[in-house]
Parts: C-alpha cells; sequence; structure tokens
C-alpha cells in the first residue's frame, strides 16, 4: 500500500476518529483547567518605582555628562538593592522567615530605557506580601545610599499597591487552556496519521492492485434495495 496519505486521505481519517479526537481535546483542556485553578499557587507581581540622581540639584539644569553618570551608575545601585545589606533590614523590618538570598530570588530590579527611573519588582504568593517586601526595600535602600554611595536624592515615585483587583501573573489560565486545545489538536491528528499510515487492512481497488500487483478487470459493486428486494421475491 502506498505510504502516503493526502490531504483528503486525513480529513477523512479525522472524521473517522472523530471520538478519539474529540477525547484528546476534551482531555488536554480539561486536564490543564484542573491543574491551573487547584493544583498550581499563584504567583502575585508587586513593584515600586523610584527615581535617583546622584546628588541634589537646586535650580539647576542637569547636562549630558551628568545623566550619563546617573545611568551608568544604575547596574550599581540594581546590585545594592539585592544585596544582605540592604535584604538583612528588609528581613527585619517585615519579620520574614527567610535568608537574603532566597529573598533575592523574588526581586528583579530594572531601569526604563535612557532615564534614571528605577522599578523594583517583586513576586510573591501572596500579594500583601509581594508589595510590603517592593516598598520595604525601596524605603531601606533609600535610607542606606546616601551612606553607602553619598547619594541624597531618592525620591519614590510609585509605591506599590496591595489591592483585590489585581490578578496574579501565574498561572496564566486562559492562555494556558488555549495552548492545552491547540496541543490535544496535533496530538489527535498525529496519532490519526500514525494510525492510518501503519493501517494494511485493504478498503479500495487501490489497495488490491497495490497489493496483488496485477490490473483489476472489473468489480462487484454492492447491490440495492430494490435489487436486493427484487431477489428475494423471486426465491
Amino acid at each position: 500500500m502506498d505510504a502516503k496519505i493526502g490531504i483528503q486521505q486525513l480529513v477523512k481519517a479525522v472524521r473517522k476518529r472523530l471520538v478519539l479526537n474529540s477525547f484528546l481535546f476534551v482531555f488536554f483542556v480539561s486536564a490543564t483547567g484542573v491543574v491551573s485553578y487547584f493544583f498550581l499557587p499563584p504567583i502575585y507581581k508587586a513593584s515600586t518605582q523610584m527615581l535617583i540622581n546622584t546628588k541634589e540639584y537646586r535650580g539647576e539644569q542637569l547636562n549630558a555628562q551628568d545623566i550619563q553618570t546617573n545611568l551608568q551608575l544604575i547596574n550599581t545601585y540594581s546590585v545594592i538593592m539585592k544585596s544582605p545589606v540592604i535584604l538583612s533590614q528588609v528581613i527585619d523590618n517585615l519579620h520574614l522567615q527567610t535568608t537574603p538570598d532566597l529573598l533575592a530570588k523574588k526581586i528583579a530590579v530594572t531601569s526604563e530605557q535612557n532615564s534614571q527611573v528605577v522599578n523594583i519588582v517583586v513576586e510573591d504568593r501572596e500579594l500583601k506580601n509581594a508589595a510590603a517586601i517592593a516598598n520595604m526595600t525601596a524605603e531601606v535602600f533609600q535610607n542606606e545610599i546616601s551612606v553607602l554611595m553619598n547619594v541624597d536624592n531618592v525620591t519614590i515615585l510609585s509605591p506599590a499597591i496591595d489591592q483585590t483587583y489585581i490578578k496574579p501573573v501565574f498561572p496564566n489560565t486562559p492562555l494556558n487552556i488555549v495552548i492545552a486545545a491547540v496541543l490535544g489538536l496535533m496530538i489527535g491528528i498525529g496519532m490519526t496519521f500514525l494510525l492510518e499510515l501503519f493501517d494494511t487492512t485493504v478498503k479500495t481497488e487501490q489497495d488490491i492492485r497495490e497489493l496483488i500487483g496485477i490490473p483489476i478487470l472489473g468489480f462487484v459493486s454492492p447491490a440495492t434495495k430494490h435489487e436486493k428486494k427484487k431477489s428475494f421475491e423471486k426465491r
């Protein structure tokens, strides 16, 4: 038999195994929904936004060199924010049961492109904890950086908030369900293709021709209901 399967044959095969494909689709979607809703713990994200300068400017305009210097120091600030010097105080002030190393893994420090604005982003299973850690990290950094690097102009632009309307960033249940639906369809079609590819049963005249290697001289058409009735009456 020819190992090639055309599009029309594959469509017919999918229709023939519609129960299998429907089962796989429903199974993947249902399983993903159950796991996402009931088994994956939600992760919330909170962020605090800060503006950092190297010094205060009273009535003076910032020149390009000053801004460039500030931008180059952003990476240094990021390291300091996640250092034990800052995070140890955050842990003590919030009475957290963790270590600076473990807490640092929850914190990401990012900066807006070509700006002196720094974001402290914290992920935690509780939104309240994420917001508290982000705000306390900014507060401790604001107090300590003046001693560590003689920076006396750190302004908190936007503190992290804890509101009920904020949704978790993980798991993304709708996206997971869409991916599961596509995966279920792909697996169903793949299994259908393999079943058809390795199916050695004879179904058509072409299959017979390929199997015995000689041309077919004719074939017997199936009898219609009228012909069957007429044959029965003759008996």
